[in-house]
């Protein structure tokens, strides 16, 4: 017996989806090269066309990285890729660093020693890389070895949101911290962590990246002081 074909406006409805998701996919590259700076505008007549789509996958985008925390939509202001604040900067510090911290203890039971090199091999990378996007990519393929062998799904689609939400910052980190002059968390951490030493692993890893954290709302604590007095 033939199953029924789906109306068309749903199949209509799965495919703006689809290019949605690749739209804002596009939009947070973008950022990561800094063709759209924070505070920039976003204009959805400009992006269909940038993109080559229709405006309508190209409001859902923007609604869902408003949602995420990337964007702000204005009433008949638009869309703005929302500015950084060291007030936000430090919540989503904070709060990645909690999400590891429940992760590395569950994932090291389930951590194959190809796992272990996969994720050293992303870290070592990580500190020469001066693109924003490439290292942002490195950066989710590295915890996605240890959020994954948590085996805590709700864990780690917490921790991918947070580092969506955090793209913004990310050219601000590598600037901060250039290839010569960038420090090694990550690999200090799987050094230890490969070791069975989970607690002095994740402490080595806690100290420098809280040392990176101060640098970063340091620097964007002065920029809303420069900003504020002008």
């Amino acid at each position: 017996m033939r199953q029924p074909s789906p109306p068309e406006n749903a199949n209509e409805t799965q495919e703006t989806e689809k290019v949605s998701f690749l739209v804002v996919k596009r939009i947070r590259e973008a950022i990561l090269d800094e063709v759209f700076k924070p505070g920039d505008h976003l204009g959805e007549v400009e992006l269909a066309e940038k993109f080559e789509v229709s405006r309508s996958p190209v409001r859902e985008a923007l609604v869902a990285l408003e949602k995420e925390g990337t964007v702000i939509i204005g009433p008949y202001k638009g869309a703005i890729v929302k500015p950084l604040s060291a007030a936000e900067g430090l919540d989503l510090a904070e709060l990645r660093l909690a999400a590891i911290s429940l992760a590395v203890k569950p994932a090291h039971r389930s951590l194959s020693p190809a796992d272990f090199d996969n994720a050293y091999d992303l870290a070592k990378r990580m500190t020469r890389l001066h693109s924003a996007k490439e290292h942002f990519e490195c950066n989710r393929r590295f915890w996605d070895i240890i959020f994954t062998k948590a085996q805590r799904p709700i864990l780690r689609e917490v921790f991918r949101h947070l580092e969506d939400r955090g793209t913004r910052y990310e050219p601000l980190i590598l600037k901060l911290f250039p290839p010569e002059t960038r420090p090694r968390q990550r690999e200090v951490l799987i050094e230890i962590y490969r070791k069975g030493k989970i607690a002095e692993a994740f402490r080595a890893f806690k100290k420098i990246y809280l040392e990176i954290i101060d640098v970063a709302i340091d620097h964007l604590k002065s920029q809303e002081s420069n900003d504020s007095s002008r």
